[in-house]
């Protein structure tokens, strides 16, 4: 199960040799703006006024939650004896597009998490990337990056210099902005990570050390440290200077190994995995059955440092869930991130959460906080069905086209997420088909990312999906695993001469882990047209395509117009009016329709796919209101609407 990060069996955290003032509470043993964190270089251990210091670390991402509800995570992670909050900082989430950068509005104003945080007299681990991966689009680096023919990621100037100097606008960004959260200053952020998981990747010590000086160059000299298997930190020399050293999937054995290998910094375990991620068309969801407690125990007895990964996970609302690879086969990630995680998605604690601080609890010999009030769920009838109304075709808005001799991908369209489709009228093509009557004509499309309905003539023929898949599970669909050859119907003649194939490709994930980094959307690659006869057989590159870029962001649904006439064929939005008395976090499922996303009172929910493994779409209270709400769905191959019912929970 654990067959990506489980090979990363060690890594190690070193830290600045500095003494630094910082806030924090007796009951927690978090520092006052008496106390000083340090790290002894004799017995590799933090320090907190001179004496050890255990981080107890939980990771959550603020971009995966509410910005409502980010208090109430950080009070049950609190709850559960951690002294410490991980996160993430997801580039791509606050820089979308080039040199406008978002770190205010709903939850991308980290500033105030991090102070929260402080609030509840907690520390902070800060990891900024620039790459993070996570299971995050591209591992969080911008998308627009893409655009580049010749781009190169996760390089030192010399070898990726349009990525680096992306990359230096985004540090000097964020920097100013933590820099008077860093412990020195009296914020409660103990280290930046820098980079993450490198020596999975690749070795360039240059490009490391260009990363911690554009730090230091920005008025925060550390602590820095890097988190790696340790497998990968020896292979690829990924620890830097005056840095500390975190272990993915590090136990205590792998802590005592990588101590003895480096003695002068810190280790701790910078990834300890409740549960696991989950793809579309795995057999179930991942993780469930993982106890921690053994580890979780041990770390205690020891007063090693640890991090959770996750504590809580959350969502990947709307197109932010990233992909992975393994033997050459795409894997998408699904919108839940519950990773079996012990604050489960919807901020409840399972069973592992009250063992584990029950452990906790006992090892510190004191009395942890209380559990904050749970957050209100809707109290829903799981049998009543609601059942959305055909509202409008995508076919009848859409936006004016982009000509372009060959296909280009979604990034070269200045776009980033969402779908586009392209349009191309074989005429030619048609008038050859009339003379070969017993032709039969295929698409042959090599890149094609990531899942495709096409279309000849304003009539369905199928379906391409990258996600390697059972076509007989979606016989009705006429689905094709990509890659392979696309049979067209057969191309008769029309009142115009024209036979019109228009491709819909939908992005999903980019790969955020692996060393396939460059992952564009759209179509990447020669469309071919394949005619077989037998006296004849032809082969003729498709050229000359309007593109249109279908982004389904805001400013797109907004525009959006209920159509005249019923759907002839799939490609619709549905929409149904939801009154309610009150609200409450709830679950949207989605089991009777096919693929496609969910948005309520324009929030992006995510995406939702037949395939499974999972069927339901977290929907947060924060996300609804008294009265009136609208859920708007659109699918890629509903031609009627289906029902919808509400949950609480996700299975």
């Amino acid at each position: 199960m654990f067959n990506r990060r489980h090979f990363l069996q060690v890594s190690t955290l070193s830290v600045l040799s500095c003494q630094i003032s910082s806030p924090v509470s007796a009951a927690t043993n978090s520092p006052s703006a008496q106390n000083r964190f340090s790290f002894s270089t004799t017995e590799n251990q933090f320090l907190l006024d001179q004496k050890p210091f255990q981080i107890r670390s939980g990771e959550m991402h603020p971009a995966r939650i509410p910005k409502a509800y980010w208090k109430h995570r950080i009070q049950m992670a609190k709850a559960m004896g951690m002294n410490t909050i991980a996160i993430y900082v997801m580039w791509n989430y606050h820089e979308e597009q080039e040199g406008v950068f978002d770190f205010n509005t709903e939850n991308r104003d980290i500033y105030h998490f991090i102070q929260l945080c402080q609030n509840e007299g907690l520390y902070v681990l800060l990891r900024p990337g620039p790459y993070i991966c996570g299971e995050w689009d591209l591992g969080g680096i911008p998308a627009y990056l893409l655009r580049h023919d010749d781009i190169v990621l996760r390089a030192n100037s010399s070898v990726a210099p349009h990525y680096m100097q992306a990359v230096k606008r985004y540090i000097r960004v964020l920097a100013a902005i933590v820099k008077p959260l860093m412990l020195e200053q009296g914020g409660p952020i103990l280290m930046v990570q820098i980079e993450n998981e490198f020596g999975s990747y690749g070795s360039d010590p240059d490009y490391l050390e260009e990363l911690r000086q554009l730090w230091i160059q920005h008025g925060i000299p550390g602590p820095f440290y890097t988190q790696d298997g340790l497998p990968q930190l020896i292979a690829n020399k990924t620890n830097i200077p005056d840095a500390a050293i975190g272990l993915s999937g590090g136990e205590v054995k792998d802590i005592i190994k990588t101590r003895e290998l480096y003695p002068q910094v810190p280790v701790m375990c910078g990834e300890l995995y409740p549960g696991w991620l989950t793809h579309w068309g795995d057999p179930a969801l991942q993780g469930t059955n993982v106890d921690m407690s053994a580890t979780i125990t041990a770390m205690m007895q020891e007063k090693l440092s640890f991090n959770i990964y996750v504590i809580h996970g959350g969502t990947n609302f709307g197109f932010t869930a990233g992909a992975n690879t393994e033997k050459g086969e795409y894997q998408p990630d699904i919108t839940s991130y519950d990773y079996a995680a012990p604050i489960n998605e919807q901020g409840l604690p399972n069973q592992f959460y009250w063992k584990y601080r029950a452990i906790i609890q006992q090892a510190l010999g004191q009395k942890l906080a209380p559990l904050p009030p749970a957050l209100p769920q809707l109290h829903t009838d799981t049998q009543r069905e609601y059942l959305p109304k055909f509202f409008c075709s995508l076919w009848d808005h859409l936006p004016a086209p982009v000509k372009m001799k060959d296909p280009v991908s979604m990034e070269s369209l200045g776009q980033t997420s969402g779908f586009v489709l392209y349009q191309k009228e074989l005429s030619h093509q048609a008038q050859r088909a009339q003379r070969a009557q017993h032709a039969q004509h295929s698409l042959h499309i090599a890149e094609l990312h990531d899942y495709a309905s096409v279309h000849l003539n304003q009539k369905y023929c199928g379906a391409i999906s990258r996600t390697k898949i059972d076509p007989q599970r979606f016989a009705k669909l006429n689905l094709f695993n990509h890659r392979q050859a696309f049979p067209l119907p057969t191309l008769t003649n029309s009142s115009d001469n024209k036979q019109n194939l228009q491709i819909l490709v939908e992005a999903m994930g980019r790969i955020n882990y692996g060393r396939v980094a460059v992952d564009r959307k759209g179509i990447c690659s020669k469309v071919i047209l394949q005619s077989t006869h037998l006296e004849h057989p032809q082969s003729e590159e498709l050229q000359d395509w309007l593109c249109y870029r279908l982004p389904m962001d805001q400013p797109f649904l907004q525009q959006l117009r209920p159509s005249k006439s019923i759907a002839k064929r799939p490609g619709n939005f549905f929409k149904l009016r939801l009154d309610l008395t009150a609200i409450g976090d709830t679950y949207i499922d989605m089991q009777h329709w096919t693929k496609g996303v969910v948005w309520v009172n324009g929030h992006a929910l995510g995406r939702y796919w037949q395939l499974g493994p999972q069927q339901r779409l977290y929907c947060p209270a924060t996300f609804l209101k008294k009265r009136s709400n609208e859920i708007l769905i659109f699918d890629l191959h509903q031609l009627d609407t289906a029902s919808i019912s509400l949950h609480n929970s996700l299975t």
